[in-house]
């Protein structure tokens, strides 16, 4: 009989482990039968933690607005989502899908206190229905960002409660008539649902809720045939043909809807299991770099999707939106220009539209912005005060809506292999602490200034030695990576994820060396942009802070301040630069990483325990000097700067040292540079 058991043992372990067909990791709850299995696993929240700048940055992040904004601002005050009598709608669930994994992040007991102010409430609030939240909404769409919230809070607490709401929210929904129409943004938008829908059914196990999300799906808006039949192209652009209004056909040009829609079919992609979803994720994608690409990652939209040129902006919300977005569909496809973009988004875009103390943010945010002011502008559709950084310029959303980017990056920066490994997905200081093999659990510490450098330091810690995989992402941009582990040195070439299987016992590290040369990115005009890694860099324009009073109250509370930027240094720039040599003439410095670490001298910043503002006085943490000519004819219209002029252009005058910063450490910048004809000017590059 014993013999019998154990083969009966050695037979589940091998058809378990299928010899490589039935992978399935034993530590983190993966993608069940009838689904696919996905590429990675994303971690629970908490199990990856921010450490060096990064946690710098959430810290900066907790004491400016996102830890302050419901003890002043009148909409979370009151909020109907934590039992007032105020706003019913999205801004309390939005606020909290960012609250949620700061607090949780930084093991802030105030924060996490806050965060019981709203969730008590909310669990409280599920009716027999399954329905919940504020009794007067009576709209899908916040509750939908709510189911977010509560997942996110689950995996950080185990409060089972949680649970319990979602799951007869979800029954609501499945034994409900389909309310999803086009022209509103519950049916645009519906696809939410299913990041929380797949998660539910990966703890429950419950087929019906697969048939929920099929039932949204079927009935809800088509992005998968947009994607395929992409309407709002180059000539939509040109010919005014987008429709900047708030009917249905205005809904699939808005900006955040386009961000959270990407990844609609590559959700849906795990359940039909049919590669027409997939490619219709990737299609999207590319259709957006050539019809409104922009750099740091984006595309535009100042509301409506806009076009490639740089005077035009990108919604804040959107920024965050498409990262997300990102994390989810990296989860699923294991794509590695995925996460090449989630971190030129993380590293440019979302840094770029706030200040370095997160006090303040702007509605759009421009790759030229040589001007902040309430002024008119050429926006699709926003309004005078959209690059503002303030604590509400044009709409409330982004104030709202802002708070998830950074938090939700961390969570995503490793994930769980199948065979029960890790996976390095985006470079930065870090902490991973999970389980690994046979539920082995062990710390993995990512020491970095990345992606101001390209030198990780990861440290193991473990009780005892474990063998278990370890992936780390190999950057799209890197011609080459250098590895050091076990008195191994490789150098990676053409492969975008380098495996270590390796038996690791405590203390071992893995050295890794990204190669940091600069790199050129044609864009509008054939104007150039720089980047060095994942850093897009720009034109450093000295600037000058004027505190000004917009069409709302700002409270005035702590460093709740709106700010307008005048530039007081020349920006009409055009770059000197060898495209056969690109370093020549460039030097590149790094400095000490500051506890802003997306500040410049000269940046304003709040002081809690003064209770003022300062300048700023260090440099960012990485500087070039580049050599530059004015264009005099090169100037601004309708308080932005002209689009550049088509490169070549004829040089004139004499050529100039130039400072280029970091995107994100640039509120004022150039950052799409024409170019002077080298021909004409073959004395000056020698």
């Amino acid at each position: 009989m014993k013999k019998y058991y154990s083969l009966i043992f050695l037979i589940s372990l091998l058809l378990f482990t299928g010899c490589g067909k039935k992978n399935l990791n034993i530590n983190y709850k993966s993608n069940p039968e009838p689904l696919l299995k996905n590429a990675y696993i994303k971690l629970p929240l908490g199990i990856v933690k921010p450490a060096g700048w990064l946690k710098s940055q959430l810290e900066a992040q907790a004491a400016g607005l996102t830890g302050n904004l419901d003890d002043f601002w009148p909409d979370l005050i009151n909020s109907s989502w934590r039992g007032g009598n105020g706003e019913a709608w999205e801004r309390g669930p939005y606020y909290l899908d960012g609250l949620v994994p700061l607090a949780y992040l930084l093991n802030d007991e105030h924060l996490i206190s806050k965060v019981k102010t709203w969730i008590e409430p909310i669990l409280a609030s599920s009716s027999d229905t399954g329905w919940y939240g504020p009794a007067k909404n009576k709209d899908r769409w916040p509750l939908a960002v709510a189911n977010k919230v509560l997942m996110q809070y689950y995996e950080a607490t185990g409060d089972k409660r949680a649970i319990d709401v979602l799951t007869k929210y979800f029954r609501y929904l499945h034994d409900s008539q389909p309310d999803w129409p086009d022209k509103d943004w519950r049916g645009v938008r519906a696809m939410e649902n299913a990041v929380t829908g797949y998660w539910l059914y990966r703890q429950t196990g419950q087929p019906w809720i697969l048939e929920t999300i099929a039932l949204i799906q079927k009935n809800s808006s088509d992005w998968t045939t947009y994607y395929e039949k992409f309407p709002w192209d180059s000539a939509a652009v040109t010919d005014k043909k987008i429709p900047l209004n708030w009917g249905p056909d205005g809904l699939t040009a808005h900006v955040v809807n386009n961000a959270m829609a990407i990844k609609y079919p590559g959700l849906w992609y795990q359940q039909s299991k049919d590669e027409r979803f997939k490619n219709a994720v990737f299609s999207g994608i590319k259709k957006y770099d050539l019809n409104h690409g922009q750099p740091g990652g984006r595309f535009s939209g100042d509301e409506h999707l806009s076009g490639q040129s740089p005077s035009h902006g990108t919604e804040l919300c959107s920024v965050v939106e498409y990262m997300f977005s990102l994390e989810e569909l990296y989860e699923i496809f294991g794509n590695n220009t995925l996460a090449d973009r989630l971190e030129l988004l993380a590293y440019n875009s979302l840094p770029g539209t706030t200040m370095p103390d997160f006090w303040s943010h702007q509605y759009d945010q421009q790759a030229n912005q040589v001007l902040v002011s309430a002024a008119k502008r050429d926006w699709a559709t926003n309004g005078d005060y959209s690059n503002i950084y303030g604590l509400m310029p044009n709409y409330a959303c982004c104030l709202a809506n802002m708070h998830q980017g950074w938090p939700k990056f961390i969570e995503s920066m490793w994930m769980a292999t199948n065979d029960n490994g890790l996976a390095l997905v985006t470079y930065g200081p870090s902490i991973v602490k999970a389980r690994v093999a046979n539920a082995n659990e062990v710390t993995i510490s990512e020491e970095t200034n990345y992606p101001f450098s390209g030198t990780v330091k990861l440290t193991i810690n473990t009780e005892k030695s474990v063998r278990f995989p370890i992936d780390l992402r190999i950057p799209g941009w890197a011609d080459s990576v250098t590895i050091k582990f076990k008195n191994n040195t490789v150098r990676v070439k053409n492969v975008s994820t380098y495996r270590m299987k390796e038996r690791w016992k405590n203390g071992d590290q893995i050295f890794v060396e990204l190669p940091m040369q600069l790199r050129i990115e044609k864009h509008y005009n054939n104007s150039l942009a720089i980047l060095r890694g994942p850093v897009y860099f720009s034109l450093r324009i000295d600037k000058e802070y004027k505190s000004v009073k917009i069409n709302y109250d700002n409270c005035s509370y702590k460093g709740s301040v709106d700010w307008e930027i005048d530039p007081k240094s020349e920006w009409n720039y055009g770059l000197l630069i060898d495209k056969t040599n690109i370093m020549r003439g460039l030097k590149v410095t790094e400095n000490p990483v500051s506890k802003y670490p997306f500040s410049d001298k000269g940046d304003m910043i709040w002081s809690a325990d003064s209770g003022k503002y300062s300048a700023w006085t260090q440099d960012a943490p990485v500087i070039i000097r580049a050599r530059g000519m004015k264009i005099p004819e090169w100037s601004m219209k309708n308080n932005s700067a002209d689009v550049p002029p088509l490169s070549p252009v004829k040089p004139e005058g004499d050529a100039e040292i130039i400072t280029l910063v970091p995107y994100g450490c640039a509120r004022l910048r150039i950052t799409e540079f024409p170019v002077m004809d080298v021909v004409l000017m073959k004395d000056i590059m020698k």
